[in-house]
């Protein structure tokens, strides 16, 4: 084991010392950023679809959403299990097995994406179909943007990769540039290929995936320059099985937590367009919201996978536990300052996306419904990042499974109801919050991570 100190960098943070609070809101405040920049361009995507286009091409963008959830989620996954295992590495003062992991990562994510993109672009009609995707433009319009931004999914992967990595050793403020970068670029080739080469659903596919591959190639570059952990030897290369294997095993299920997420979500897409155009634009509003709504809770997740991964490496556990307790205070702050916002200013949110009368009342009603349940969806993603950062790569999976179940069942059983009907996609989707936070509460005070810790065997 080498000295960790002599490779640490301005490009790094210890959060084994020091103000707990200092280290979670300042690494968080990059990652929110971020995440509003990365927003941004979707939403971006989202508006010029829905005024440019028409509501239809909304409609077929929309319907993609948890498919591309479902096919970018492996890799995802990998990325965070990586960084999951630097972090604590970096923890522990091991700087060999962090060079390790990164050399090992490269083969890991190029493996699964180049995988997930051949199973994406050649099976996207019959999954699109299986998903009741109308027929017609709206189906036409979906194939041809899932088949095109697939084909981003190795570029994903490796900024996933790097940024996973650099977040791991306490930077979240590089990665913020990539994004701001891409951010800009993707906004300015939508308005190019769609507005003025009228290229429609297919220029707002490629328009993402150029700004996705410029952004790994940015990231990559920057890594090798100004990160010492990315110098790698040749002997550097040579594939570690061992390593290999242990961030498949902590990376794969997270992916799998992901992937039966999008599941759940691709199910309740079905439901969503069993109901027609109206309400599969309503949902994608409501989704979009949903997520930017998100992107606070994503940012404070994140900082205590970190956060949690180093002291966890360290074994300093009262720290762990006092990130926790941060993170559930952090939250309620938001939360209560967020959700009446979102609730008065439903019908302007609405009419941002579409023209269309019956779109924007739906929308309103559904809005009401979720933003009210953001109080659940919030308890979600504490004790989640803190449980990542320890490696309780079980949790990943129950989590992952309660989604699954509860989305399904209720989405089902609600809109059938007479007197609730296409309304029941809101009311399941708050109720899956609700019951997937309560349990993921539980898991954290079980104490199980605490008293059977992952460990990797030596």
């Amino acid at each position: 084991m080498s000295d960790i100190k002599n490779t640490k960098t301005k490009n790094t943070t210890d959060m084994t010392v020091g103000n707990p609070v200092k280290h979670i809101l300042i690494f968080a405040l990059p990652l929110f950023i971020g995440n509003l920049f990365q927003q941004f361009y979707n939403m971006v995507d989202s508006v010029i679809v829905g005024k440019y286009i028409n509501a239809d091409a909304l409609a077929a963008t929309g319907s993609c959403g948890s498919l591309s959830f479902l096919f970018f989620s492996l890799s995802a996954g990998l990325a965070i299990g990586i960084g999951i295992i630097v972090a604590q590495y970096f923890g522990a003062g091991d700087s060999d097995k962090i060079r390790e992991t990164i050399s090992s990562s490269f083969y890991v994510l190029t493996f699964s994406a180049l995988v997930v993109t051949a199973i994406g672009f050649f099976l996207a009609r019959p999954i699109l179909v299986f998903l009741n995707t109308p027929e017609g433009p709206i189906l036409e319009n979906a194939v041809v943007y899932l088949r095109t931004t697939v084909c981003g999914i190795f570029f994903i992967a490796i900024y996933n990769g790097v940024s996973s990595v650099l977040r791991a050793l306490g930077d979240s403020k590089t990665p913020l540039i990539f994004l701001i970068i891409s951010s800009f670029l993707n906004v300015g080739m939508d308005l190019l290929l769609v507005i003025k080469f009228d290229m429609g659903v297919f220029g707002v596919a490629l328009a993402t995936v150029i700004a996705q591959a410029i952004s790994a190639l940015i990231s990559l570059i920057y890594a090798f320059v100004k990160v010492p952990y990315f110098r790698l030897t040749k002997s550097d290369l040579k594939p570690n099985m061992h390593i290999i294997g242990h961030s498949f095993r902590l990376g794969i299920p997270l992916a799998i937590q992901s992937s039966m997420i999008a599941i759940s979500l691709i199910v309740l897409q079905r439901v969503v367009n069993g109901f027609g155009h109206t309400a599969m634009s309503a949902f994608t509003i409501t989704s979009k919201v949903d997520i930017v709504v998100s992107m606070f809770y994503n940012a404070i997740s994140s900082a205590l996978t970190t956060y949690c991964g180093q002291n966890f490496g360290a074994k300093q556990y009262d720290r762990v536990k006092g990130g926790y307790k941060l993170g559930m205070g952090l939250i309620t702050i938001y939360n209560i300052v967020v959700i009446p916002v979102v609730f008065i200013f439903a019908r302007l949110i609405s009419g941002f996306f579409v023209n269309e009368p019956e779109v924007i009342e739906l929308s309103i009603k559904a809005i009401h419904i979720t933003s009210i349940m953001y109080l659940a969806l919030g308890l979600i993603y504490v004790p989640r990042g803190t449980l990542n950062g320890v490696g309780d790569a079980n949790f990943s999976l129950i989590n992952g499974l309660t989604e699954v179940v509860c989305r399904v069942v209720f989405s089902y059983a609600l809109t059938r109801i007479t007197a609730i009907s296409e309304m029941g996609i809101w009311y399941a989707t708050g109720l899956t919050w609700l019951v997937t936070a309560l349990i993921c509460n539980l898991r954290y005070f079980s104490g199980i991570w605490y008293k059977k810790p992952y460990k990797e065997k030596q």
